[in-house]
């Protein structure tokens, strides 16, 4: 029976095959290879080629009691003359099942990335290789489990292995929150799908707080998805609900999206400083002469600056200013053209009595997450630069603040988490120096700050910052520089491309850094009604799921939500 269930023919997968035939189902032995560039494995006759898969794992036992652990990073072909491919003999079918195993034969790449020792319960990283013509198996589920094993509290089910879907990937979510991390994919690849839920898990389980600078609308309320569907943000989900504070920069657009929230967001002129417009630069074009030339202004007239500087008429103080070339006339009147893009944006006042970011900061300090919704200025690169860059800096001060004085007997803040799109506006090499983000990407957790950058343009981020950090969640991605890119400052990384080139453009990622014990491929969740319901901590009545089948057909006033 065992025999004929793993014959070629065999319709079962092979973890159902190891299953039913009671042993390990096995793939070839070793036969060459190194520590870095990965090991060779040669593929055993009787063991079907396309039922392999980069991203897979194999497992080799050696020769103590220990098992190496591997991720196989590409599959080739060989054979022992080199003739055979130069000039390929006509073969019936009877011919080719004898040369297959013998003159031509599959090689597997495997990247040795643990190993496991008897008398010891972790795997280890690994800092040898097995011998020559030791045996190799595909990893059975229980094998991942147990390398992949985390405790449910602080832990997150990210999704399922490629190879068997019993098989469940978990994040340590309380190491993904430590350091920077980021999730990377092209436009379409699912990125906002796989972050909310994420985010999602990181308030419920209390790791940390959460700032969200939600450039599309997606996170607060509502998530748009294809065709016109909808689904629940961060806001709508009943169990961290109350721990999320949704604050809006357009008022306007938020009544039209029907999305609620606690405050509107504004800003005084008399709260801007000349950092905040530094931040700018690359946006607004701002020469480094007349970046300096901000502070001059900001010298003069204090808290007035912004207000003086954007008047249609000098005053005196101002003219005499450019009389005894303190500030070039050129330099100024560029400078006054370029910033008053800014007087476009209906949250910048010339007064305000409300100190936003201070409510912002509360929130955050009392261990609630905010969502900052940009409505129709998303759309706007000055405004996202320039408000995300206000607030971050300020709430950055505050945690310096409170983290010297913690150390003197004071309360150490909550750790916060914020998370950023299109990223590399503010982490691109020429301003990485000059935002806030490049800060505290370079500081990971000193101060209880840690950024989740959420980007397609891994290229474009500074290399420094990237090699910072600790955990990368990488969906598809076509651009060979940010392939490259994404492997920046990460040991054996050259073996991984590969394995990220054969992502599915959905639904797929390779996850690597400090929030797992080595790089995986997952299917990610599918966010939707069984995302909900984890956060409902109760069992659908039947009159809940007659509602939510009413919304499904329509006949309700979240049409559209899933």
């Amino acid at each position: 029976m065992a025999d004929n269930l793993l014959s070629d023919r065999n319709p079962f997968t092979p973890a159902d095959r190891a299953r039913v035939s009671g042993r390990r189902d096995r793939l070839g032995i070793v036969v060459g290879g190194s520590l870095n560039e990965g090991l060779d494995i040669k593929i055993d006759r009787e063991t079907i080629i396309e039922g392999l898969a980069v991203g897979s794992y194999v497992t080799i036992d050696g020769q103590t009691d220990r098992r190496f652990f591997g991720l196989v990073t590409d599959i080739s072909l060989d054979s022992v003359d080199a003739n055979i491919q130069r000039m390929p003999p006509a073969l019936d079918e009877y011919i080719a099942q004898v040369y297959r195993g013998t003159a031509v034969y599959g090689i597997l790449h495997v990247k040795p990335m643990l190993v496991l020792e008897a008398g010891s319960p972790d795997p280890r990283p690994i800092r040898t290789v097995p011998t020559h013509f030791t045996a190799a198996y595909r990893a059975t589920p229980e094998e991942v489990h147990e390398i992949f094993a985390v405790e449910d509290q602080g832990s997150y089910q990210i999704g399922q292995s490629v190879d068997d879907e019993s098989i469940k990937i978990n994040l340590n979510l309380e190491q993904f929150v430590e350091r920077s991390s980021a999730v990377f994919g092209r436009s379409g690849t699912g990125k906002t799908f796989l972050t909310l839920p994420l985010l999602a898990n990181v308030i419920k389980q209390k790791v940390a707080s959460v700032l969200v600078f939600d450039m599309h609308n997606d996170y607060g309320y509502t998530l748009k998805g294809d065709k016109s569907k909808k689904y629940k943000g961060l806001k709508q989900l009943a169990s961290i609900s109350s721990s999320v504070v949704v604050v809006t920069l357009d008022e306007e657009s938020s009544r039209a999206r029907h999305a609620s929230y606690e405050f509107a967001l504004t800003i005084g002129y008399d709260q801007i400083e000349p950092e905040d417009i530094e931040s700018l630069q690359g946006v607004l074009s701002l020469s480094d002469v007349q970046v300096n030339a901000l502070y001059e202004v900001k010298r003069k007239f204090q808290r007035n600056w912004i207000r003086n500087l954007l008047s249609d008429e000098n005053d005196a103080d101002v003219q005499e200013m450019l009389d005894k070339k303190q500030i070039m006339s050129g330099t100024y009147f560029a400078m006054q053209r370029k910033l008053k893009r800014l007087l476009k944006f209906s949250f910048v006042k010339e007064q305000t009595t409300d100190d936003a970011v201070q409510r912002i900061v509360n929130q955050l300090l009392e261990g609630r997450s905010v969502v900052v919704e940009f409505g129709r200025y998303g759309n706007d690169l000055p405004a996202y630069v320039f408000v995300a860059n206000y607030i971050t800096r300020r709430i950055h001060e505050k945690y310096v603040a409170m983290k010297e004085a913690a150390e003197g007997g004071g309360a150490e803040p909550h750790q916060l988490v914020i998370a950023v799109e299109e990223a590399h506006k503010f982490l691109d090499p020429s301003v990485a120096g000059l935002t806030i983000f490049g800060t505290i990407a370079r500081e990971l957790r000193k101060y209880n700050v840690t950024l989740l950058i959420v980007d397609q343009r891994p290229s474009q981020i500074d290399a420094e910052v990237m090699s910072q950090i600790g955990t990368r969640i990488t969906c598809a991605l076509s651009d060979e520089k940010d392939i490259n890119a994404v492997f920046t400052g990460m040991s054996g990384g050259s073996q991984l491309r590969s394995v990220l080139a054969s992502l599915d453009s959905k639904q797929q990622a390779l996850i690597m850094g400090h929030a797992v014990p080595m790089p995986v491929v997952v299917k990610t969740r599918e966010y939707g009604q069984d995302v909900y319901m984890e956060f409902t901590g109760a069992v659908r009545s039947s009159a809940e799921q007659h509602a939510i089948n009413q919304r499904r057909l329509g006949r309700s006033d979240d049409e559209g939500l899933i």
